[in-house]
């Protein structure tokens, strides 16, 4: 029994129990089953492109009220970080940040509460891996429209966390000695940003960032648009936009025009800054690990190995009250796919996680929870088997013994 449970277990992260919502290499296949589970499922606004070595294959928008087109403008939730991750990394590459240093040396109006722990082992590097031992588990919560934001410093001092618990942002296990994620880190980032840049992060964020991509609709600051999505709860039912505090780890807005830009800039070979080869060799390197198993580099999320022995990368995010964003991007090929939503039940991330599974066979490690519950069945079946055949080697040897008595 333990030698079939070692089996399933290892069927779990090798894909054995999953099936897949189109034959691998299917891109038409594919689309049509993300389109059937768009439809048949409560949604709001949806955004879909899909890429194939480098080029967009296929798209599909959905709307409730209004027409949603590669125009369209999503909050994307903790998708920030990975845009907020690249920011910080040109600043480490023009050698104004070292990663290894303490960040307690670049900053000067917010310090990190006294710790039990070294505070210097707080570093960049370990502040953009979640490995910086900060505990806060942020999450930041909601600001209605016409809120006035607090200032950086106030975020710092006392987070809205979406828990609607007082949280601190502050060392609370040994930096270095884990992975745990922690939104309050890139809260620092932001500051170490402007701190460092001597301007203010969204403005930053424009010029090292987004006008070289020749971004169009993105951006950090919390301005409303002519063709902004709609807001929607998990039931697809009308519900209203926010605001964010936390620029670096949550404010960023994009549309599929611009992460299609996105993703072509992490596969095409030869881009200058700001997403030259270089930079994203470093970003992909693993430092979180969780269950043994490679999950967070530098600001980038590593979803599952690909048979090239690279990774699944990209990043998701989630908001309340239903937004939903996925990146994924397949290095061997060349292929990806961008899920933008304001609406449904994780949507973006489903998708995404399906579609990792399409590229490489196995679940990328934001639903392994999932391919757990879809290994029950096999498993207590192969229990059953094994239970059933002992009693029947036991009965028939009492039989035999019986004979020879």
């Amino acid at each position: 029994m333990l030698a079939w449970t070692a089996i399933v277990g290892y069927g779990v992260l090798a894909g054995w129990w999953h099936r897949g919502l189109a034959p691998a290499g299917d891109a038409p296949a594919f689309m049509a089953a993300a389109r059937r589970m768009v439809a048949s499922e409560p949604h709001g606004d949806v955004a879909i492109a899909l890429v194939t070595s480098g080029q967009v294959a296929d798209e599909h928008y959905a709307g409730v009220v209004d027409a949603v087109n590669r125009d369209t403008v999503f909050p994307v939730a903790s998708m920030s970080k990975w845009i907020t991750a690249v920011g910080v990394m040109q600043l480490v590459r023009d050698r104004r940040i070292d990663l290894d240093a303490p960040v307690t040396r670049y900053l000067t109006r917010w310090t990190l509460p006294a710790s039990q722990f070294d505070l210097h082992g707080v570093t960049t590097r370990r502040l953009l891996s979640h490995t910086a031992g900060l505990t806060d588990g942020l999450g930041f919560a909601d600001y209605r429209l016409d809120e006035r934001l607090p200032t950086l410093e106030a975020s710092l001092r006392a987070p809205r966390a979406s828990s609607g618990q007082p949280t601190t942002i502050a060392v609370g296990v040994e930096p270095g000695s884990r992975w745990q994620y922690s939104g309050g880190g890139y809260l620092i980032l932001q500051l170490l940003v402007e701190e460092v840049a001597q301007q203010p992060f969204a403005a930053f964020m424009r010029h090292a960032v987004l006008d070289p991509l020749e971004f169009s609709c993105s951006g950090f600051e919390s301005a409303a648009t002519t063709n902004d999505a709609e807001g929607f709860d998990s039931a697809g039912r009308a519900a209203p936009r926010f605001q964010y505090a936390a620029a670096a780890a949550t404010g960023f807005s994009t549309c599929v025009r611009d992460m299609v830009r996105w993703v072509q800039g992490h596969v095409r070979a030869g881009l200058a800054a700001p997403l030259d080869a270089d930079l994203q060799r470093r970003m992909r390197e693993p430092h979180g690990t969780q269950f043994g198993a490679d999950i967070w580099g530098l600001g980038t999320m590593l979803y599952a190995p690909t048979p090239g022995g690279a990774f699944v990368f990209g990043h998701d995010g989630r908001n309340e009250p239903a937004i939903n964003a996925a990146v994924r991007i397949n290095p061997d090929n060349g292929d990806a796919l961008v899920v933008l939503t304001s609406g449904g039940r994780l949507l973006a991330t489903r998708l995404g996680s399906e579609w990792t599974y399409w590229q490489t066979g196995g679940p990328d490690f934001l639903v392994i929870g999932t391919a757990i519950r879809e290994a029950v069945l096999p498993l207590v079946a192969g229990w059953a088997a094994l239970v059933l055949a002992a009693m029947l080697y036991a009965r028939a040897r009492r039989r035999a013994a019986g004979l020879a008595g």
